[in-house]
C-alpha cells in the first residue's frame, strides 16, 4: 500500500444528468464498451455485443450469481402512521439490520405493521448512523414474504416508470441465484445466455461466486484522504468445486477477469498462498492505488458513483487516479451512459 495519504477529491467528477441511465437498454447487451490496456494509454470504444473478441480461450470469467431481494418494505405504526423500512442483511435467524425513514420517533419494542401475519419490531436504533435492528414475524420463509410484501430497492439515482416484472428481470443479473443483496452486482447486467453460451464456446471458462452486495455500496467516501475510510462489510461464498477450479486455474496462470467489482473483491479477499479459500466468509477489503493483485489480472465494470469505493478500486487496476480521470473525461465527452443500468468498462492487462 502507498504510505503516502491520496485525497479523496482525486476521485471526484461532474456528471451531467443526462448521462444518467434511468433505464436498461432494449436488450442486455446493447451498452457502449470502452476498452482500457493496463500497459498502453490508449482508449478503445466497442459495443458489450463484441466482448468476445476482447477476451481469448483460457481466460476465467468470473460473475457474481447474488440474488436482489425484495428490500424495501411499507408498514404501518399502531398509529397509522407509514414507515418505510429498507432490509439491509439478514444476521440470524429473523433479525436484520435496516434503515428506517422516521425513525426518531420509533421506539424499541415498537410493533410496525406490515400485512396480515407480517410484521416488524424494532430491537434497537443507533442515532448516530440510522441504523436499526428489526425482527421480523411472519408465518412463510423470509424469502417468500419479502418476495410478496416488498419491493426491489433500486438505486436512488434511477427515476424510472419500469413495472414491478420489468425491475424483476432487469435488475437481476441472468445469473442470479442466491438471494441476499439489496444492490445488484451491475457489470452482471449486459451478459445474456447466448452471450455467456458463445463465450463458453471460445474456450472461456466461466465461474460464478457470491458476494451479497450492501447498501454501503452507494455510500461515498466523506473523509479527506480514502485511506481514513471505513469500509462497509459484506458476506461472500465459493463453492468448494469453485474455489478447486479457480486455483487449478490460478496455478496455470490463466486470466482472471472478473465480472464487477464484487466478484474482484471476493477473489482479492478469499486468495491465500495462491490458493482460493472455499466456504462463506466477510469482508473489508478496500482496494485503492498502490494495492498489489493477487488474484484478478483484469475487469469488466460499469461507470461508477464519484468518490465511491468502486471508483478506487478501479483506479488501483489501472494505473492510478490521473488515469481514471481520463477514462471518465473521455466516457463524458463520448456520451456514455453511467450507474447501473449504463455501459460497461473493460480493464485488461
Amino acid at each position: 500500500m502507498f504510505k503516502d495519504k491520496i485525497e479523496t477529491a482525486q476521485f471526484n467528477y461532474d456528471l451531467p444528468e443526462s448521462l444518467i441511465a434511468h433505464a436498461p437498454t432494449a436488450s442486455r447487451s446493447d451498452s457502449k464498451l470502452m476498452c482500457l490496456s493496463q500497459k498502453s494509454p490508449e482508449i478503445q470504444h466497442d459495443t458489450f455485443t463484441n466482448l468476445r473478441t476482447h477476451l481469448r480461450p483460457g481466460d476465467v470469467l468470473i460473475l457474481n450469481n447474488t440474488q436482489v431481494i425484495h428490500a424495501k418494505l411499507y408498514a404501518k405504526r399502531n398509529s397509522g402512521a407509514k414507515i418505510e423500512l429498507l432490509l439491509l442483511e439478514k444476521q440470524k435467524k429473523n433479525t436484520w439490520t435496516a434503515l428506517i425513514k422516521n425513525s426518531k420517533k420509533l421506539h424499541p419494542g415498537e410493533i410496525l405493521n406490515i400485512a396480515t401475519d407480517f410484521n416488524c419490531k424494532l430491537i434497537q436504533k443507533n442515532a448516530e448512523t440510522g441504523i436499526c435492528h428489526v425482527e421480523l414475524h411472519t408465518h412463510q420463509a423470509w424469502f417468500d414474504a419479502l418476495q410478496e410484501h416488498g419491493e426491489i430497492p433500486l438505486p436512488p439515482y434511477i427515476h424510472t416508470e419500469l413495472t414491478k416484472s420489468d425491475q424483476e428481470e432487469r435488475y437481476q443479473t441472468i445469473v442470479a441465484k442466491k438471494p441476499g443483496s439489496v444492490a445488484a452486482p451491475t457489470a452482471g447486467l449486459h451478459f445474456t445466455k447466448e452471450l455467456l453460451d458463445q463465450l463458453k464456446k471460445d474456450g472461456i471458462q466461466i465461474e460464478t461466486v457470491t458476494l451479497h452486495v450492501g447498501y454501503g455500496t452507494f455510500k461515498p467516501i466523506q473523509t479527506e484522504y480514502i485511506q481514513e475510510h471505513v469500509m462497509h462489510e459484506e458476506s461472500y461464498y465459493i463453492s468448494p468445486k469453485t474455489a478447486e477450479r479457480l486455483t487449478l486455474a490460478h496455478q496455470k496462470k490463466q486470466r482472471f477477469i472478473a465480472v464487477g467489482t464484487t466478484s474482484a473483491r471476493t477473489l482479492e479477499s478469499a486468495i491465500q498462498n495462491h490458493a482460493f479459500k472455499k466456504g462463506a466468509g466477510k469482508t473489508k477489503l478496500f482496494i485503492y492505488p498502490g494495492y498489489e493483485f493477487k488474484a484478478i489480472q483484469g475487469l469488466i465494470t460499469n461507470f461508477h458513483l464519484p468518490q465511491s469505493s468502486l471508483l478506487c478500486l478501479v483506479s488501483a487496476l489501472i494505473g492510478g487516479a490521473a488515469r481514471l480521470q481520463e477514462a471518465y473525461r473521455v466516457a463524458i465527452q463520448k456520451q456514455y451512459r453511467f450507474y447501473s443500468f449504463g455501459d460497461a468498462m473493460i480493464i485488461l492487462p
